[in-house]
Order: C-alpha cells, then sequence, then structure tokens
C-alpha cells in the first residue's frame, strides 16, 4: 500500500494541454449539390454565363481588328428593313432546330443529328417538286409534310438503334449525318444535278413551290416555324405528355414503376423532334435556297444545341433565343463583307458562347460556399 502511494506522488497527472487561440483567416471551398433553384436565380446565373461568353467574343472580335463601336452599329444596322428581313428569314430554320433538339433534350434523348434529318427533309421535299407529286395548288403542303416524314424516319432509325441494340444516340446520331451529307451528294452530283447550271444543285422550285413574303418582311417560312413552336409550347406546358415528358426527364425509372407510359411518350418526342428538324430542311431550301444544295444544313446543329440550353428547352423561349442567333448570323455576315473576317469567325463565336452557357449547369446544379 506503502508502493503503490509513492508511485502516484512520483507520477502527478498529466494537467490538460493549454487551448490554442483560433487560427483567423483561413477557410475553403465547399461544393453541394442544390435540391432547387429559383427561376430567379437560375436566370441570373445563364445571363451571367452568356454575359461571359459575350465578353469573351468582342475581345476576340477587338483583336481582329473590330472595335467594339463598330461592332455595336453593325448590330444596330440589322434592324433596318433588309436586314430584319433577312433575320426573320433565318430565324425560321433555326427556331425549327432548336425545337427538334430541345424536345429530344427534355426526355435524355441527345439528337445531335439535326443536320442528318434537315437533309432527308429537304431531299423529301425536292423529291415532291422534281417528280411534280400533287396538284399545283397543294404543292407546298405535300412537300411539307414530305419532309416532316424524312426527317421523322430519320431519327427514328437511330431510336430504334438504341432500343434494339442499344447503340448510343449520340454515336448514332452523329455519324448518321455524314451518311446522309454522303447520300445528299450522290444525288446532286448524279441523278438530281441541274443540267442547265452543270453545278452540284438540284433545279430551281417552281414559284407555287416556294414559300414567298406574306407582308412586312415576314416569310412563310416564319409562320411554319411559329405555329410549329406554339403546337410544341402546348405540348409541353398544357398537355399531359408535357407532365410525363418532365416525369421521364426526372426519373425515368421511377416513371416507368409509377405507370408513366415511357416508351410511348419517347417515340412520340423523338419522333416529333425529327419532325421539326425536317421542316427546317423544308424552310431552308424552299425560302432561302430555292433549290436544293450541298450545303443548305452546315452549322445547324450546333446551333439547334446552342438554342436548346440558352432557352432550357422551352419551346416559347426557343422563338426568342432564335431571333436574336438569327441577329447574330446576319451580323456575321456582315463583318465578313465589309471587314473581311471569316466566317469561322462566327462559328467559333458560336461555340464560346455555346461552352459558357453549357458551364453555366455545373452552378445551376451545384452551390460553392466559403467556410471556415
Amino acid at each position: 500500500m506503502h508502493d503503490v502511494a509513492m508511485i502516484v506522488r512520483e507520477n502527478p497527472p498529466l494537467s490538460p494541454a493549454p487551448k490554442l487561440p483560433p487560427r483567423r483567416g483561413i477557410g475553403r471551398f465547399t461544393l453541394d449539390i442544390r435540391q432547387t433553384i429559383s427561376p430567379g436565380k437560375q436566370a441570373g446565373i445563364l445571363a451571367g454565363s452568356l454575359a461571359i461568353g459575350l465578353i469573351i467574343s468582342v475581345a476576340i472580335l477587338d483583336l481582329a481588328g473590330i472595335a467594339p463601336l463598330d461592332l455595336a452599329r453593325e448590330l444596330a444596322g440589322v434592324f433596318n428593313a433588309d436586314s430584319l428581313r433577312s433575320v426573320l428569314v433565318r430565324a425560321a430554320p433555326l427556331i425549327l432546330v432548336g425545337l427538334g433538339a430541345g424536345l429530344a433534350f427534355r426526355i435524355g434523348f441527345w439528337n445531335l443529328g439535326l443536320e442528318g434529318q434537315m437533309v432527308f427533309g429537304g431531299i423529301a421535299a425536292t423529291a415532291v417538286s422534281i417528280y411534280g407529286i400533287g396538284p399545283e395548288s397543294t404543292r407546298l403542303i405535300v412537300m411539307g409534310f414530305a419532309a416532316s416524314l424524312g426527317g421523322m424516319l430519320w431519327v427514328m432509325l437511330a431510336y430504334w438503334m438504341k432500343v434494339r441494340f442499344r447503340v448510343n444516340e449520340i454515336i448514332s446520331t452523329l455519324l448518321m449525318n455524314y451518311i446522309a451529307s454522303y447520300f445528299l451528294l450522290h444525288l446532286l452530283y448524279g441523278a438530281w444535278q441541274d443540267s442547265k447550271t452543270a453545278f452540284p444543285q438540284s433545279t430551281q422550285y417552281q414559284p407555287f413551290e416556294r414559300l414567298s413574303d406574306i407582308g412586312y418582311g415576314v416569310n412563310g417560312a416564319l409562320l411554319v416555324a411559329l405555329a410549329a413552336a406554339a403546337v410544341a409550347g402546348w405540348g409541353v406546358h398544357l398537355s399531359r405528355a408535357g407532365f410525363y415528358m418532365r416525369f421521364i426527364s426526372a426519373n425515368p425509372g421511377m416513371a416507368r414503376v409509377v405507370g408513366v407510359p415511357v416508351r410511348a411518350i419517347s417515340m412520340v418526342v423523338i419522333a416529333i423532334s425529327g419532325v421539326a428538324a425536317g421542316l427546317a430542311g423544308f424552310v431552308n431550301v424552299a425560302s432561302q435556297e430555292g433549290r436544293l444544295t450541298q450545303s443548305f444544313f452546315d452549322g445547324y446543329v450546333f446551333s439547334g444545341v446552342l438554342i436548346a440550353f440558352l432557352s432550357r428547352n422551352d419551346p416559347i423561349i426557343v422563338v426568342i433565343v432564335g431571333f436574336l442567333l438569327a441577329v447574330l448570323f446576319v451580323t456575321g455576315q456582315t463583318l465578313q463583307v465589309f471587314y473581311q473576317i471569316p466566317f469561322t469567325m462566327v462559328q467559333l463565336i458560336e461555340a464560346i458562347i455555346v461552352i459558357a452557357v453549357a458551364s453555366s449547369e455545373f452552378l445551376i446544379r451545384h452551390r460553392i460556399r466559403w467556410t471556415r
């Protein structure tokens, strides 16, 4: 007992370590997944990303020799009578490809074959013209239906490959663009080549096969695009199918469990996506080109993706974004003529805006906080 007491006295308990003062000025970023986000904040993030893309684009044009003041002057000049008509004509196919992309994206089908669907839409419409199918009074309507059918069948082929063989639609639709373009070249350098000019283009459409001007600079192509946007807007916002589309986009597995007809809704929406792209090919050749050419579809797949991203796949906002993108293209053509910049510069600006808008998706889905 005495020995134990000696040990305790020789080894007293350790005193607690002194508390250090908190270190100031040190923190870190944390990344959280947003559960909800208000429409206003979502619009603000999207607008900020778009502004960054535009600032970078203006800086690039400034380095190319176009001062910001000159650029603003050219943009303002777009709204005169002649340029505004060009903008409205150019906006029609842009609105339609934006609808085609946005509707497919709503259900998680990445339709990047818009150009191929435009090609087959133009081919089907031109076949009606070349072979004189239907009376003259209804020829334009038959051409529109044929173009819709051509675009629909081409995109449904990609959907069938996805369902039957599990082929990723990003790969299949992109590669099918090349198949469609080479088939177009086969026709234009072969049986459909214009014998009068010997150029790789089809014969000129008859006047009753053209989408003519209605008045006030408005072309018939714009009416087709606005009607398609109105129907798509009703389907997305007011119909039961629109509710099903939101359900499928959020959780397709759960939608299938609770009895949502996922396969049927997906087939219908993807088919309508192809119809919109086919109509884009029709209004392009029937209003702008007046014949089938080898490059009438160039660049529309990236334009459709950009419009879909900017509009958040909303058919009503697609109309506004399509018009603004048409202003960008017409301004780019003016800059090509008067400032000798290449068209690739316009495509570069479009790519920058696509990257900026696509990057905003990260901030919409995530929240960055500074914590100490």
